[in-house]
């Protein structure tokens, strides 16, 4: 697989991920490495990534607690101690080896201690390989609010290697899938089509989707690094999909939800408002909730939630002037951004997920 060139960074896939590695650690001459691994990274992908790493370096691990949760700047000021006590400079390189909470906060943690220090992410969950560690955001959580404190900075190259799925729960692979089936119906009906079946897919088939969809991410932040425009549509079901993420964060007596299986309830939602306010068909309209409900099981969203959760939207990220704004799909594969919907839609969008 030929590397995928951002704007300041580059995406290696499989082994040759190693081979640029290491010929990046020997012209670097970094003078320490840092790896910042969670609980479950350490115990399952620590020790294969060192098996890779060849030549004689000063490495640190630094290990912090596996879970969205813990995406704080709690952990964050944790991070930078342990680097401050350790001897961290200016030239030292920060490995993130992880999700996307590990991507995410080590990125941010590595831009912003001593104003910024090289970076690599080695993203180990399906969702960070197709999401979370491409295309230049940071950042941490606040509160309940997902991603509300961060900044957009590259890190200096993205090594995806499938070896690391091997570690994954399903349902760690499902949440993935849901950034993928977001790619098809934003930007590729053809993508969204090889991904309709799942059924029989192999590793193999599952590189070659991987790639693919990088490749989908990485052509609108090309366009759009900064989120001025175009790189908005890669929001599709994040705004409904996050107020519900962020309810269920800190209402520990409703279900844990992944990332993935939050955004999925939002694309389904917000697939329903695209139909109802712009000129997605209903046939595509049914299609999408077929594809996405035949891997993401319905949740249970009582009555009584509804409004609290929608009281989160005002905290979104794409809002302006007052607004929140959204984007929809004008059918699979085409979107329009910065959409006002109205609370009665919202709220019948709700029923027509969960009927």
């Amino acid at each position: 697989m030929q590397p995928i060139v951002s704007k300041d960074s580059v995406v290696y896939f499989q082994q040759e991920c190693y081979v640029q590695l290491n010929q990046y650690l020997t012209q670097a001459n970094h003078s320490k490495i840092f790896i910042l691994v969670d609980s479950n990274t350490h115990e399952y992908c620590l020790s294969y990534l060192m098996s890779k790493i060849e030549g004689d370096y000063e490495i640190e691990v630094i290990e912090i607690e596996a879970g969205e949760i813990h995406k704080t700047i709690e952990t964050c000021t944790g991070v930078w101690n342990v680097l401050s006590e350790l001897g961290a400079d200016r030239k030292s390189l920060m490995i993130n080896l992880g999700g996307g909470v590990v991507t995410d906060l080590g990125g941010f943690v590595a831009c912003t201690f001593k104003r910024g220090i090289n970076y690599i992410n080695v993203p180990t969950s399906l969702l960070a390989m197709v999401d979370a560690s491409v295309g230049g955001k940071t950042g941490v959580d606040l509160g309940n609010l997902k991603n509300q404190v961060g900044v957009i900075s590259e890190s200096e190259m993205v090594l995806v290697d499938t070896e690391y799925l091997t570690t994954l729960p399903a349902n760690q692979m499902r949440s993935g899938l849901a950034e993928m089936l977001k790619h098809g119906l934003i930007k590729d009906k053809a993508y969204w089509n090889k991904l309709k079946d799942l059924s029989n897919l192999t590793l193999n088939d599952l590189g070659q989707l991987i790639y693919d969809s990088v490749v989908i991410k990485n052509e609108v932040v090309l366009v759009d690094p900064t989120e001025q425009g175009l790189r908005k549509i890669l929001n599709y079901g994040h705004t409904l999909g996050h107020a519900v993420e962020s309810y269920y964060l800190t209402h520990p007596e409703r279900e844990t939800l992944l990332h993935g299986e939050a955004i999925a309830v939002g694309m389904i939602m917000e697939a329903y408002i695209s139909a109802e306010l712009l000129s997605l068909s209903k046939e595509q309209l049914d299609e999408i909730k077929e594809v996405i409900l035949a891997t993401f099981p319905k949740i249970t969203i009582p009555d009584e939630d509804r409004k609290e959760i929608l009281k989160l939207l005002v905290h979104d990220k794409k809002n302006s002037n007052g607004n929140i704004n959204f984007v929809l799909l004008t059918a699979i594969g085409d979107t329009k951004i910065d959409c006002v919907v109205e609370e009665k839609l919202l709220l019948a969008s709700f029923d027509y997920y969960l009927n």
